[in-house]
């Protein structure tokens, strides 16, 4: 597990020391935000499909335990052999048994997130097997010794020129070669002789089918492919919240997917796995850690609809400027912001902070799930729990007395306008947290309530 000690806002200034990557990163998730917009508009029923999408992760959420059970009969059925995991310790201990039973201490994995959240790669480094990741993005990263910042653009944070030094240090690439063709043929013939040669290969889920017992892996390399296809052994991990009905609801999601992460109509491969193949083994991890637990909280439920899609970080204004390093935990940006303090309240409390609370999250997320109003609510709970800093909290009090009095809100504006006015070094000061990465505004000669109040009879 992560030793990390430092918070959200510790770590975004470490980020943001780089002005110029921060600027780079910031234009590069927006143009992708920009393929999104552009995408989502060439259908007219969007809207529709997101409203679909969203009643039936309800429908999921509200019968979760009886699709899961009609899911492992059917997969049962198929020849697929599954297994129940209730927390990450025990996902892992599944993987590396079935590894020691066959004898096997090298392994290829497909993007899973759900592997990084249960940090299967370092627990299996621990036990003496090799992981090695098959996505380009992933790839890169596991050279960096670093996870993935992003989680469909898992090495986003990267300049081409540091992709050809650590393939150069690793890969024994000509030093100073950083052409993104000559770097990706590289990583196709490094991982060739990975997938050719390796016994078990591990992928993620997309979605899993109750009525079929069937699951659906959706890549833009076919690494996952590859690695199934060739191994003896093929073990998916899954999240329990993956579930969908009926296969029919599979081309709801699969429109939406893509086009809400990348701006494409689909991914280039969208594989159902439904039975081994001969003399091959499948077998399914599902996987709860603490799933059941966000179920059960009904102001937070929504979030286990989320599809992995990451078009909030994508347009999230505080992840784009503060890198998704800064939020400490697998999954960042404001749906990580919600789904991390489920996992540990303490050591998350930072992240619902992190957010301006503008709503674009939300807007954009393809099955509605409210998450601006979600950090907002965790803000609460924290404080509540006492998991928040004595500053914090006690700022929170006094923005309480301050919201709720109206004579004091009128009297901490004229002193606030005053001293912006003629006391700005009060303000503008490395102190406040605010000044540091921003200007601070020209104060306004009047409230709103003062101006409203000498226009009034104009306004009507």
């Amino acid at each position: 597990m992560s030793t990390q000690t430092k918070d959200h806002a510790e770590l975004a200034e470490i980020f943001n020391k780089d002005e110029a990557r921060v600027n780079w990163h910031d234009e590069t998730l927006w143009w992708v935000r920009q393929k999104r917009d552009k995408a989502a508009h060439q259908i007219p029923e969007w809207e529709l499909l997101r409203e679909t999408a969203s009643q039936i992760k309800n429908n999921v959420l509200s019968n979760l335990n009886n699709y899961l059970v009609q899911f492992e009969a059917q997969a049962k059925a198929n020849g697929v052999t599954v297994h129940w995991a209730a927390n990450a310790e025990e996902h892992n201990q599944i993987v590396h048994s079935l590894l020691t039973k066959h004898g096997i201490d090298r392994m290829v994995k497909s993007k899973s997130m759900l592997t990084e959240e249960c940090h299967l790669n370092e627990y299996l480094s621990q036990h003496g097997i090799e992981v090695i990741d098959s996505d380009l993005g992933e790839r890169i990263v596991q050279l960096a010794d670093e996870p993935p910042s992003h989680i469909v653009l898992p090495c986003i944070h990267k300049k081409k020129e540091e992709i050809g030094e650590l393939f150069h240090k690793h890969l024994g690439t000509p030093k100073g070669n950083a052409d993104p063709q000559f770097l990706t043929e590289t990583a196709r013939q490094h991982l060739r002789e990975t997938f050719l040669t390796r016994k078990a290969a591990l992928t993620g889920v997309n979605f899993a089918i109750a009525e079929t017992g069937e699951f659906v892996v959706c890549t833009n390399e076919g690494n996952a492919d590859m690695g199934a296809h060739l191994a003896d052994i093929h073990i998916a991990s899954m999240g329990i919240e993956k579930i969908i009905p009926q296969r029919k609801h599979l081309s709801v999601f699969l429109r939406l997917l893509t086009r809400s992460a990348t701006g494409q109509p689909i991914t280039t491969y969208s594989s159902h796995f439904k039975k081994p193949r001969s003399g091959q083994e499948m077998h399914l991890i599902l996987v709860d850690n603490q799933r059941t637990v966000q179920l059960g909280r009904k102001d937070f439920r929504n979030s286990l609809k989320c599809i992995r899609c990451a078009a909030c970080m994508n347009t999230c204004p505080v992840y784009r400027r503060s890198g998704g390093h800064s939020y400490h935990t697998a999954i960042a940006g404001p749906i990580g912001s919600i789904l991390a303090p489920n996992l540990d309240m303490r050591k998350f409390a930072d992240l619902p902070f992190a957010s301006t609370l503008c709503g674009s999250c939300s807007n954009v997320c393809p099955v509605k799930i409210n998450i601006h109003e979600q950090l907002y609510k965790w803000r609460q709970v924290l404080v509540k729990e006492g998991y928040v800093g004595t500053t914090k909290k006690l700022g929170m009090q006094a923005m309480t007395l301050t919201l709720s009095s109206p004579g004091f809100f009128k009297t901490a504006g004229k002193v606030g306008r005053f001293v912006m006015k003629y006391a700005p070094f009060a303000v503008s000061n490395p102190l406040n947290p605010w000044y540091k990465q921003r200007e601070m505004p020209a104060p306004p000669k009047e409230s709103f309530g003062e101006w409203y109040q000498k226009n009034r009879n104009h306004a009507k």
